[in-house]
């Protein structure tokens, strides 16, 4: 090790908020972790932690110290992977988090076309709900995100955005399906099975609600989009998605999307993002232009079938 293993155990305090939780992660003794806390904190001359009834929280000196050494981890682990590099040949890693709707739809392919052009570039890829996508970039625990409703967020850079409309999904064969967009005053007469109240997903879906003058009540909410297709596969009910969550299942015929008619049309936008003051390296660098590219096409692919206004992506 290039740096004290003191930085490890205060990343991972701060990660879990307790000395206990830190050192079955670690594993290592608590008495151990916690001598080694109270000398940096002595160095210091300041307490990094505030000791409360239910565990350990960063002080102001503290956060400024998890800042310094999450670069400082991060820069080890690249030093890393760069050594490792001249051993195994590799030629650099990228790592992502993003929804679990697009974990599950069309990112799958389009990062096994990617590794199939660039073997040597190793990915990590994890999913979050919500908020919590951007949590991984700003820590510095991942290099990329790309999720839905992403608010503006200090120390986060845009590098590109996509405007993408929910819509309504269907079995084959429903009654409902036809060439054009489903009047949503239709759809609340049907078995509705929604994203989970709380959910980004939800919060547009009850926009779109709430201008219709009825109340509406699904029979089933989760906030696992795998549960909602297979669900409408069964005939369990209807669904309201972004066509993305939904691509690959439509192309082989499985699920029918259908946008949703004015005025009650809402869009999720969607954002590829990273940390503001973190350059990207080359792997990543190289797989964000791929990315970019295989999402404008897809939205072409949507815009084609009608399911997308056509308008271009803009990407920064």
């Amino acid at each position: 090790m290039l740096h004290s293993r003191k930085l490890i155990y205060i990343n991972e305090i701060a990660r879990t908020g307790s000395i206990r939780k830190a050192a079955a992660r670690l594993n290592v003794a608590s008495s151990a972790i916690n001598r080694q806390i109270l000398a940096l904190e002595e160095e210091m001359g300041a307490p990094l932690f505030e000791r409360l009834p239910r565990g350990l929280r960063l002080t102001a000196a503290g956060e400024l110290c998890i800042e310094h050494i999450r670069e400082v981890l991060k820069n080890y682990e690249r030093l890393e992977g760069r050594i490792r590099s001249l051993k195994m040949q590799q030629a650099g890693k990228v790592r992502i988090v993003t929804t679990v709707g697009l974990a599950a739809g069309p990112l799958p392919d389009i990062i096994s076309r990617f590794q199939s052009e660039h073997p040597r570039v190793f990915m990590q890829l994890r999913n979050d709900a919500g908020t919590m996508t951007v949590n991984p970039v700003i820590s510095g625990e991942v290099d990329i995100g790309l999720g839905f409703n992403i608010p503006a967020t200090p120390g986060i850079r845009t590098l590109g955005n996509f405007d993408i409309p929910i819509g309504v999904v269907l079995p084959p064969g429903h009654h409902l399906i036809g060439p054009g967009a489903i009047n949503l005053a239709d759809i609340v007469q049907e078995r509705l099975v929604l994203a989970q109240q709380g959910t980004s997903l939800r919060d547009v879906i009850n926009l779109a609600l709430a201008r219709l003058d009825v109340h509406v009540e699904p029979v089933l909410e989760t906030n696992a989009s795998e549960m909602l297709k297979k669900l409408v596969k069964s005939g369990a009910g209807l669904t309201i998605l972004n066509p993305l969550d939904v691509i690959t299942e439509c192309r082989q015929g499985e699920l029918v999307f259908r946008p949703i008619a004015e005025p009650h049309a809402r869009h999720q936008p969607m954002k590829l993002f990273a940390r503001a003051r973190a350059p990207l390296d080359s792997a990543t660098s190289l797989f964000v232009e791929y990315l970019l590219a295989e999402l404008a096409g897809l939205v072409e692919e949507l815009q084609a079938k009608g399911h997308i206004a056509a308008e271009k992506p803009a990407a920064i």
